[in-house]
Protein backbone atom coordinates (compact mmCIF):
# COMPACT_ATOMS: atom_id res chain seq x y z
CA UNK A 1 0.00 0.00 0.00
CA UNK A 2 3.01 2.04 0.92
CA UNK A 3 4.77 1.44 -2.64
CA UNK A 4 1.57 3.23 -4.62
CA UNK A 5 1.53 6.05 -2.26
CA UNK A 6 5.50 7.17 -3.23
CA UNK A 7 4.80 6.18 -6.90
CA UNK A 8 1.82 8.68 -7.29
CA UNK A 9 3.49 11.38 -4.58
CA UNK A 10 6.88 11.55 -6.91
CA UNK A 11 4.77 11.87 -9.96
CA UNK A 12 3.27 14.54 -8.61
CA UNK A 13 6.25 16.41 -7.49
CA UNK A 14 7.97 15.90 -11.29
CA UNK A 15 4.89 17.43 -12.56
CA UNK A 16 5.29 20.42 -10.86
CA UNK A 17 8.31 20.98 -11.11
CA UNK A 18 8.25 20.52 -15.11
CA UNK A 19 5.56 22.97 -14.96
CA UNK A 20 7.33 25.47 -13.24
CA UNK A 21 10.68 25.37 -15.32
CA UNK A 22 8.18 26.00 -18.46
CA UNK A 23 6.95 29.01 -16.59
CA UNK A 24 10.01 30.51 -15.31
CA UNK A 25 11.63 29.41 -18.99
CA UNK A 26 8.99 31.81 -20.89
CA UNK A 27 8.92 34.81 -18.69
CA UNK A 28 12.79 35.14 -19.37
CA UNK A 29 11.96 35.67 -22.84
CA UNK A 30 12.82 39.29 -24.36
CA UNK A 31 10.54 41.20 -25.39
CA UNK A 32 10.08 42.05 -29.29
CA UNK A 33 11.13 45.54 -30.45
CA UNK A 34 8.15 47.30 -32.12
CA UNK A 35 8.07 50.92 -33.64
CA UNK A 36 5.09 51.68 -31.71
CA UNK A 37 6.39 51.73 -28.54
CA UNK A 38 9.25 53.73 -29.67
CA UNK A 39 7.05 56.77 -30.64
CA UNK A 40 5.15 56.48 -27.41
CA UNK A 41 8.31 57.14 -25.67
CA UNK A 42 9.02 60.58 -27.30
CA UNK A 43 5.51 62.24 -27.33
CA UNK A 44 7.16 65.56 -28.04
CA UNK A 45 8.40 64.87 -31.33
CA UNK A 46 5.73 63.94 -32.14
CA UNK A 47 4.10 67.30 -31.34
CA UNK A 48 6.47 69.14 -33.22
CA UNK A 49 6.25 67.55 -36.09
CA UNK A 50 2.63 67.72 -36.48
CA UNK A 51 2.96 71.57 -35.40
CA UNK A 52 5.43 72.28 -38.43
CA UNK A 53 2.78 70.64 -40.81
CA UNK A 54 -0.40 71.64 -39.22
CA UNK A 55 -2.66 73.60 -42.08
CA UNK A 56 -4.06 75.89 -39.71
CA UNK A 57 -2.60 79.14 -39.09
CA UNK A 58 -2.36 80.14 -34.86
CA UNK A 59 -3.43 84.05 -34.28
CA UNK A 60 -4.17 85.55 -30.88
CA UNK A 61 -6.69 88.35 -30.50
CA UNK A 62 -7.20 91.00 -27.98
CA UNK A 63 -10.88 91.79 -26.19
CA UNK A 64 -10.29 95.18 -24.96
CA UNK A 65 -12.89 96.60 -22.87
CA UNK A 66 -13.33 100.54 -21.34
CA UNK A 67 -15.53 99.54 -18.40
CA UNK A 68 -18.04 101.70 -17.03
CA UNK A 69 -17.12 105.10 -16.08
CA UNK A 70 -20.33 105.58 -13.88
CA UNK A 71 -23.59 103.76 -12.53
CA UNK A 72 -26.01 102.60 -14.52
CA UNK A 73 -29.72 104.28 -14.18
CA UNK A 74 -31.35 102.74 -11.56
CA UNK A 75 -34.96 100.31 -12.46
CA UNK A 76 -38.09 101.40 -10.96
CA UNK A 77 -37.67 98.15 -8.49
CA UNK A 78 -34.23 99.28 -7.32
CA UNK A 79 -35.75 102.97 -7.17
CA UNK A 80 -38.70 101.61 -4.86
CA UNK A 81 -36.22 99.56 -2.72
CA UNK A 82 -33.71 102.57 -2.40
CA UNK A 83 -36.35 104.58 -1.27
CA UNK A 84 -37.56 102.22 1.75
CA UNK A 85 -33.93 101.82 2.49
CA UNK A 86 -33.83 105.22 2.81
CA UNK A 87 -36.72 105.93 4.70
CA UNK A 88 -35.65 102.95 7.42
CA UNK A 89 -32.49 104.65 7.97
CA UNK A 90 -34.54 108.21 8.93
CA UNK A 91 -36.91 106.27 11.01
CA UNK A 92 -34.32 103.73 12.84
CA UNK A 93 -30.97 106.25 13.19
CA UNK A 94 -29.67 108.42 15.78
CA UNK A 95 -29.28 111.93 15.49
CA UNK A 96 -26.21 113.17 13.70
CA UNK A 97 -23.29 115.87 15.56
CA UNK A 98 -25.79 118.55 13.08
CA UNK A 99 -28.73 117.67 14.18
CA UNK A 100 -27.90 118.29 17.64
CA UNK A 101 -26.31 121.26 17.44
CA UNK A 102 -29.66 122.55 15.95
CA UNK A 103 -31.48 121.60 19.24
CA UNK A 104 -28.91 123.01 20.92
CA UNK A 105 -28.96 126.52 19.00
CA UNK A 106 -33.13 126.21 19.41
CA UNK A 107 -33.21 125.64 23.15
CA UNK A 108 -30.52 128.41 23.75
CA UNK A 109 -32.87 131.21 21.66
CA UNK A 110 -35.61 129.75 23.62
CA UNK A 111 -33.60 130.40 26.78
CA UNK A 112 -32.98 134.30 26.11
CA UNK A 113 -36.34 134.77 25.04
CA UNK A 114 -37.68 133.68 28.47
CA UNK A 115 -34.56 135.88 30.02
CA UNK A 116 -33.66 132.71 31.48
CA UNK A 117 -30.04 132.46 29.98
CA UNK A 118 -26.84 132.87 31.27
CA UNK A 119 -23.96 134.34 29.34
CA UNK A 120 -21.57 134.97 31.87
CA UNK A 121 -19.69 131.50 30.13
CA UNK A 122 -19.29 133.18 26.78
CA UNK A 123 -16.90 135.68 25.15
CA UNK A 124 -18.89 138.59 23.99
CA UNK A 125 -16.51 139.83 21.24
CA UNK A 126 -16.59 135.78 19.81
CA UNK A 127 -19.13 135.64 16.86
CA UNK A 128 -21.26 132.74 17.03
CA UNK A 129 -22.40 130.81 14.18
CA UNK A 130 -25.63 129.19 14.15
CA UNK A 131 -26.11 125.93 12.80
CA UNK A 132 -28.67 127.33 10.74
CA UNK A 133 -26.34 129.59 9.03
CA UNK A 134 -24.49 126.83 7.98
CA UNK A 135 -27.02 125.53 6.33
CA UNK A 136 -27.99 128.59 4.54
CA UNK A 137 -24.15 128.72 3.35
CA UNK A 138 -24.46 125.55 1.95
CA UNK A 139 -27.61 125.65 0.50
CA UNK A 140 -25.78 128.35 -1.71
CA UNK A 141 -23.25 126.45 -2.76
CA UNK A 142 -26.14 123.68 -3.70
CA UNK A 143 -27.62 126.35 -6.14
CA UNK A 144 -24.00 127.11 -7.68
CA UNK A 145 -22.68 123.69 -8.10
CA UNK A 146 -23.79 121.84 -11.64
CA UNK A 147 -23.08 118.56 -11.96
CA UNK A 148 -22.17 117.05 -14.91
CA UNK A 149 -23.77 115.04 -17.34
CA UNK A 150 -24.48 111.81 -17.61
CA UNK A 151 -25.40 111.67 -21.21
CA UNK A 152 -23.41 113.44 -23.85
CA UNK A 153 -25.29 113.23 -27.17
CA UNK A 154 -22.12 114.49 -29.05
CA UNK A 155 -20.03 112.22 -27.87
CA UNK A 156 -21.84 109.18 -27.56
CA UNK A 157 -22.56 109.13 -31.14
CA UNK A 158 -18.85 108.83 -31.79
CA UNK A 159 -18.07 105.53 -32.07
CA UNK A 160 -14.44 106.47 -32.16
CA UNK A 161 -14.49 107.68 -28.57
CA UNK A 162 -13.50 105.57 -26.01
CA UNK A 163 -15.62 108.65 -23.98
CA UNK A 164 -19.14 107.64 -24.77
CA UNK A 165 -21.58 105.44 -23.14
CA UNK A 166 -19.93 106.14 -19.49
CA UNK A 167 -22.66 103.57 -18.25
CA UNK A 168 -21.65 101.18 -20.08
CA UNK A 169 -18.45 98.69 -20.93
CA UNK A 170 -17.21 99.23 -24.63
CA UNK A 171 -15.23 96.86 -26.67
CA UNK A 172 -12.74 98.05 -29.31
CA UNK A 173 -13.18 95.96 -33.02
CA UNK A 174 -10.51 96.93 -35.60
CA UNK A 175 -11.01 96.30 -39.16
CA UNK A 176 -9.23 93.96 -40.95
CA UNK A 177 -8.43 92.35 -44.35
CA UNK A 178 -9.61 88.33 -44.18
CA UNK A 179 -9.16 86.59 -47.51
CA UNK A 180 -10.00 89.66 -49.47
CA UNK A 181 -13.05 90.69 -47.32
CA UNK A 182 -12.73 93.35 -44.82
CA UNK A 183 -14.59 92.86 -41.29
CA UNK A 184 -14.78 93.92 -38.20
CA UNK A 185 -12.86 92.08 -35.78
CA UNK A 186 -11.07 91.93 -32.63
CA UNK A 187 -7.66 93.26 -33.10
CA UNK A 188 -5.10 90.42 -33.87
CA UNK A 189 -2.04 89.04 -35.22
CA UNK A 190 -0.31 85.95 -36.40
CA UNK A 191 1.51 83.62 -34.07
CA UNK A 192 5.05 83.79 -35.08
CA UNK A 193 8.43 81.14 -33.57
CA UNK A 194 9.37 82.27 -30.57
CA UNK A 195 6.67 83.53 -28.67
CA UNK A 196 3.80 82.98 -26.70
CA UNK A 197 0.29 83.76 -27.92
CA UNK A 198 0.09 86.24 -24.83
CA UNK A 199 3.04 88.30 -26.63
CA UNK A 200 1.47 88.21 -29.84
CA UNK A 201 -1.45 89.92 -28.11
CA UNK A 202 0.37 92.51 -27.10
CA UNK A 203 2.12 93.04 -30.32
CA UNK A 204 -1.55 92.70 -32.01
CA UNK A 205 -2.26 95.39 -29.31
CA UNK A 206 0.68 97.64 -29.58
CA UNK A 207 0.25 97.68 -33.41
CA UNK A 208 -3.19 99.80 -33.72
CA UNK A 209 -2.95 103.17 -34.66
CA UNK A 210 -4.23 104.38 -31.02
CA UNK A 211 -1.48 106.63 -29.79
CA UNK A 212 -0.74 105.77 -26.00
CA UNK A 213 -3.32 103.28 -25.80
CA UNK A 214 -2.78 100.98 -22.25
CA UNK A 215 -4.32 98.01 -21.43
CA UNK A 216 -3.66 95.46 -18.27
CA UNK A 217 -4.13 92.09 -19.49
CA UNK A 218 -6.13 89.22 -17.63
CA UNK A 219 -4.39 86.50 -17.23
CA UNK A 220 -1.12 84.56 -19.45
CA UNK A 221 -3.76 81.90 -20.97
CA UNK A 222 -6.32 82.39 -23.77
CA UNK A 223 -9.82 82.60 -22.66
CA UNK A 224 -11.79 81.19 -26.05
CA UNK A 225 -10.92 80.41 -29.28
CA UNK A 226 -12.92 80.78 -32.45
CA UNK A 227 -11.25 78.38 -35.81
CA UNK A 228 -12.71 79.14 -38.81
CA UNK A 229 -11.87 77.77 -42.14
CA UNK A 230 -10.40 79.78 -45.57
CA UNK A 231 -12.88 80.19 -49.04
CA UNK A 232 -12.34 76.99 -50.80
CA UNK A 233 -10.71 79.46 -53.15
CA UNK A 234 -7.91 80.48 -50.64
CA UNK A 235 -7.48 77.60 -49.46
CA UNK A 236 -3.75 75.26 -50.38
CA UNK A 237 -2.32 72.27 -49.21
CA UNK A 238 -0.74 74.07 -46.25
CA UNK A 239 -3.30 76.57 -45.13
CA UNK A 240 -6.63 75.12 -44.54
CA UNK A 241 -7.95 77.71 -41.93
CA UNK A 242 -7.33 79.71 -38.89
CA UNK A 243 -7.69 79.71 -34.82
CA UNK A 244 -8.07 82.52 -33.21
CA UNK A 245 -7.27 82.61 -29.41
CA UNK A 246 -8.84 85.13 -27.48
CA UNK A 247 -7.15 87.20 -24.53
CA UNK A 248 -8.74 89.41 -22.20
CA UNK A 249 -8.00 93.25 -20.82
CA UNK A 250 -9.30 96.29 -19.85
CA UNK A 251 -8.42 99.89 -20.88
CA UNK A 252 -5.92 101.39 -18.12
CA UNK A 253 -5.15 104.99 -19.76
CA UNK A 254 -4.79 106.36 -23.51
CA UNK A 255 -7.11 106.64 -26.21
CA UNK A 256 -8.83 109.85 -25.25
CA UNK A 257 -11.80 111.81 -26.56
CA UNK A 258 -11.70 111.96 -29.81
CA UNK A 259 -10.47 108.85 -30.86
CA UNK A 260 -7.46 107.57 -32.52
CA UNK A 261 -6.37 108.88 -35.88
CA UNK A 262 -6.74 106.43 -39.01
CA UNK A 263 -3.68 104.44 -39.90
CA UNK A 264 -2.34 101.96 -41.59
CA UNK A 265 -3.87 99.53 -39.31
CA UNK A 266 -6.96 100.24 -40.55
CA UNK A 267 -10.19 101.92 -38.51
CA UNK A 268 -11.25 101.89 -35.06
CA UNK A 269 -14.21 101.98 -32.95
CA UNK A 270 -15.72 101.70 -29.71
CA UNK A 271 -19.06 99.47 -28.84
CA UNK A 272 -21.35 98.67 -26.55
CA UNK A 273 -22.34 94.87 -25.74
CA UNK A 274 -25.77 95.58 -27.71
CA UNK A 275 -24.34 97.03 -30.95
CA UNK A 276 -21.55 94.00 -31.44
CA UNK A 277 -24.52 92.46 -33.68
CA UNK A 278 -24.23 95.15 -35.89
CA UNK A 279 -20.31 94.98 -36.93
CA UNK A 280 -19.54 90.67 -35.81
CA UNK A 281 -20.69 87.86 -37.97
CA UNK A 282 -23.05 85.78 -35.79
CA UNK A 283 -20.95 82.60 -35.64
CA UNK A 284 -18.00 85.30 -34.50
CA UNK A 285 -20.15 87.42 -32.21
CA UNK A 286 -21.06 83.84 -30.19
CA UNK A 287 -17.90 83.68 -29.50
CA UNK A 288 -16.84 87.21 -28.50
CA UNK A 289 -20.10 87.20 -26.23
CA UNK A 290 -18.26 84.71 -24.29
CA UNK A 291 -15.15 86.59 -23.32
CA UNK A 292 -17.02 90.14 -22.81
CA UNK A 293 -16.97 90.85 -18.88
CA UNK A 294 -20.69 91.52 -18.11
CA UNK A 295 -19.90 94.68 -15.60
Amino acid sequence: MSAPCRRMASRSLLQFLSCFSRTSVGNTRLRPFSSTSACRATPQTRIVIERADSPWTLMAAVCLQRLPVISADCSPIEQRFNQMLQQMEREKSLLSDHELRLLEDADRMSRKQADDYDSDGEDEDQEIVLAQDLEDSWEQKLKIFQPAPRVTADVDQDVTSPERCLADSLVLLAEQQVAGETLWLLPQARWQDGETLRQTAERALASLPAAGLKATFLGNAPCGVYKYKLPQAARTESTVGTKVFFFKAVLSGGGGSGGPPPGPGGALLWATRSELQHYLKPAYKMKVDRVVLGL
